[in-house]
């Protein structure tokens, strides 16, 4: 079973000290999580650059830590991470957001993420965004791993006509409501347009966020699907308690799946 670490997401410091933004924190957070048990990890790029900004007295120094925890798909920012998880890394699968929040408009997001000279191992989708299928074609084509991230049954269709389920890594089911029953609905809504394709598809990850998160997560492991967490998901643990760090919420999961397979072996 594969275990995601998220690490950071579109979180801010403000959020919780411990996100990981600079490339150099992001470095020594992936580390930390693949040494915590996690196989994998997904990160949002940073700009480590104050691009277009101009020096402004006083104001100066708050205004670049901003700039500097704007999520980027720019290759310059891109390639900055990316060597710098690598160099502290080097073996890891490194997965990266596409999200159309970075950039709203199709045509130049396509565009940028074209522009990568850096390219990461993976790289996420959302196949609920306009010119999914078109992104993730050409992602593919320069041999980067798709993840296609499904929301619900409308991205659910996209992909199932996009005619690329052999061709990406793996599946992201990803609910966004925060009440059990309805995202376990959405799930299930899902599921059914991927089976009544009667596609071939990859390994399904499945993760909530916030609330559902830790529900969603023995969910996906009594399925025997992959799973994620990290701050990106959520800044607590089961208990209510905020964790004190990405490790933190590994290690977490880590236990949950060593706990449902000693409780297997031990049913047998």
């Amino acid at each position: 079973m594969l275990i995601k670490a998220a690490i950071n997401g579109g979180r801010s410091k403000a959020e919780h000290a411990a996100t990981p933004v600079d490339p150099d924190e992001q470095a020594a957070a992936v580390l930390d999580c693949l040494h915590a048990g996690a196989n994998a990890i997904h990160l949002h790029v940073r700009s480590p650059s104050s691009r277009g900004f101009e020096p402004d007295g006083e104001g100066f120094i708050a205004e670049e830590s901003l700039l500097a925890e704007k999520e980027s798909l720019y290759a310059e920012d891109v390639a900055h991470t990316l060597l710098a998880v690598r160099a502290a890394a080097p073996n890891a699968a490194i997965g990266v957001s596409t999200g159309a929040w970075i950039l709203p408009d199709p045509a130049e997001r396509f565009k940028t993420v074209a522009a990568w000279e850096v390219l990461p191992d993976f790289a996420s989708v959302n196949f609920i965004e306009d010119g999914a299928t078109e992104l993730a074609t050409l992602l593919l084509s320069r041999g980067v791993g798709v993840e296609a991230g499904l929301s619900d049954a409308q991205a659910a269709e996209v992909f199932a006509k996009s005619g690329l389920a052999l061709t990406c890594l793996r599946v992201l089911l990803e609910p966004q409501e925060q009440e059990l029953k309805q995202a376990l609905e959405n799930v299930a809504a899902m599921e059914r347009i991927l089976n009544s394709a009667s596609l071939q598809l990859p390994p399904l990850l499945l993760h909530g966020t916030e609330a559902t998160v830790w529900p969603l997560m023995d969910e996906a492991i009594a399925r025997g699907y992959d799973i994620r967490v990290g701050l990106e998901d959520t800044l607590v643990l089961p208990d209510g308690s905020v964790a004190r760090d990405n490790v933190e919420l590994i290690t977490e999961a880590v236990r949950r799946c060593s706990g449902l397979a000693r409780s297997s072996e031990f049913k047998l």
